[in-house]
């Protein structure tokens, strides 16, 4: 639903809007792209993670780079080692610590949805040229960062008071 921006709200107010508008399509297209093969998009995010990092991750950093909760990243695992997709691993170094890493069947899933994935990708941006793009990245790091730094900024006033 589209809803008309009030008469006085700037643009920036207006993109950030958009952005989570945004976010939030994407999010609910990757669920119905991913159901086929019976994966939501964490699962998929989880797996791929793991794809490019062959050594495997433990969940504290899984966790960092989804940026999700290691609560919730558990039954993301949990699902996934059920059906044979990754495995724990023990750290040899220190019993109570594992890392998550892909198992071949979680490889070979990857690799059957991968180019899927990036034809998906380029259609979603085939409207917008390369330049444009790059410079997208760009602009959405820069907001990235100054979010990143309102929250600390925030957090520390409000432990003050």
């Amino acid at each position: 639903m589209k809803t008309k921006p009030a008469a006085d709200a700037s643009p920036r107010y207006q993109a950030l809007l958009q952005l989570l508008r945004t976010a939030d399509t994407v999010w609910n297209a990757s669920r119905v792209f991913f159901e086929r093969w019976d994966l939501g998009p964490s699962q998929f995010n989880v797996l791929n993670l793991l794809y490019l990092t062959p050594g495997g991750l433990s969940q504290t950093e899984l966790s960092r780079q989804l940026i999700m909760h290691r609560s919730n990243l558990t039954g993301l695992v949990d699902r996934l080692e059920k059906r044979g997709l990754v495995r724990r691993q023990d750290v040899a170094a220190d019993r109570r610590a594992y890392r998550v890493v892909l198992t071949r069947a979680g490889a070979d899933l990857l690799q059957e949805i991968l180019p899927r994935y990036y034809e998906g990708a380029d259609r979603v941006w085939s409207k917008l040229p390369v330049r444009r793009a790059a410079k997208l990245v760009a602009d959405l790091q820069l907001v990235a960062e100054n979010v990143g730094r309102i929250a600390v900024e925030e957090r520390a006033a409000e432990q003050a008071r």
